[in-house]
């Protein structure tokens, strides 16, 4: 993945958190790339501590491994999909996902009943393809964290987590190849966060950054889409991931809560800005400037009404309504005079 950006401008210096012309400079050039390197600039703690140090972190460990299902046996992967009949059946029940009036002046007003359903099934695919790529991206954190973290007890709970992210890349994988014809390249945005939380050398930011921030939307946007959809096989899917997922949260909220408890005020202050910026990376990855792109539409005549859209606000409120509680648990929402807070407002 080749993405071009500002390298001179954080998100946080953003003129304008809503700045389209910024958020559409993230874009991923080389849609054909097959291998990635990202530098991982950590160290390997080995511990010689092997006593049973934090009880809660153990527990979650035994959930895990009576937790484990196979992704082979597990699912039905005979089901026929018929994916035309499910996206027609979801838009009957929630629309196309953009209030008809802020697009009457747009391409969009072109288009008819076939346009919009090629639509839905783009961006079926490129949900279930951003799925796919930010469950790898766990699998390699996660590992980074059973390298780095100085704890046994998280050493063996992250150990299953490698397990359960594997798992998950191996059915979005089968699912989009076997039942949606291939997936969408990784979302810029998404893969941006990824090497953030790859290339920070500090352990707890892989947890903030990907057990917190990351797998708690993904936790979100797995429920809206388990409640959404009627299509059996991933319904089923879904259910068995959103098992794990919530176990990931849970495991990345517990950690935490013991550092960030001791952490200075400074320290928290990094944190929570890098919450923040984690969350506006998020939230721009939801535009889908792939798949309008795919579509033949300009993302700069259509982006800016799916960001003010009032069901796109409702959706993405629903989902970080998962991450903030979290945020606030750990003593981010609140300090530095209420700064994190202020800025989700």
């Amino acid at each position: 993945m080749t993405v071009t950006h500002n390298s001179n401008e954080t998100i946080i210096g953003r003129s304008e958190i809503n700045d389209i012309e910024a958020i559409l400079s993230v874009a991923n050039t080389d849609v054909n790339e097959v291998e990635h390197a990202v530098k991982n600039n950590c160290d390997s703690i080995f511990t010689w501590d092997y006593s049973l140090a934090r009880p809660q972190l153990r527990k979650l460990y035994e959930k895990a491994k009576t937790g484990q299902w196979n992704g082979t046996t597990d699912l039905d992967w005979k089901t026929e999909v018929d994916i035309e009949k499910t996206i027609t059946a979801d838009q009957a029940l929630i629309g196309s996902g953009i209030d008809e009036s802020l697009y009457a002046n747009t391409p969009l007003a072109k288009w008819n009943e076939k346009e919009w359903l090629e639509f839905g099934i783009e961006s079926r695919r490129w949900t279930l393809s951003q799925f796919l790529h930010g469950e790898q991206g766990a699998l390699i954190c996660t590992a980074k964290i059973v390298e780095t973290v100085p704890w046994y007890d998280a050493k063996l709970y992250a150990s299953t987590q490698v397990v359960d992210e594997a798992r998950h890349v191996e059915v979005f994988a089968r699912y989009t190849n076997e039942k949606l014809g291939g997936q969408f390249q990784i979302n810029a945005h998404l893969g941006a966060l990824i090497e953030d939380v790859l290339q920070d050398s500090r352990w707890d930011m892989v947890y903030l950054g990907m057990q917190v921030m990351i797998e708690g939307l993904a936790l979100a946007a797995f429920g809206y889409m388990y409640q959404l959809s009627q299509e059996p096989l991933l319904k089923q899917l879904l259910r068995y991931v959103m098992s794990d997922e919530a176990r990931h949260v849970a495991f990345g909220t517990l950690s935490l809560q013991e550092v960030y408890a001791s952490l200075s005020s400074k320290e928290l202050s990094e944190r929570a800005e890098f919450a923040f910026e984690a969350s506006l990376r998020m939230r721009d990855r939801f535009l889908q400037q792939e798949v309008w792109e795919h579509m033949g539409v300009d993302p700069k005549k259509i982006v800016p009404l799916v960001l003010n859209n009032p069901d796109r606000q409702l959706f993405q409120s629903l989902l970080f309504a998962k991450i903030v509680p979290n945020c606030r648990k750990l003593g981010l929402l609140d300090a530095n005079n209420n700064w994190l807070r202020d800025r989700f407002d």
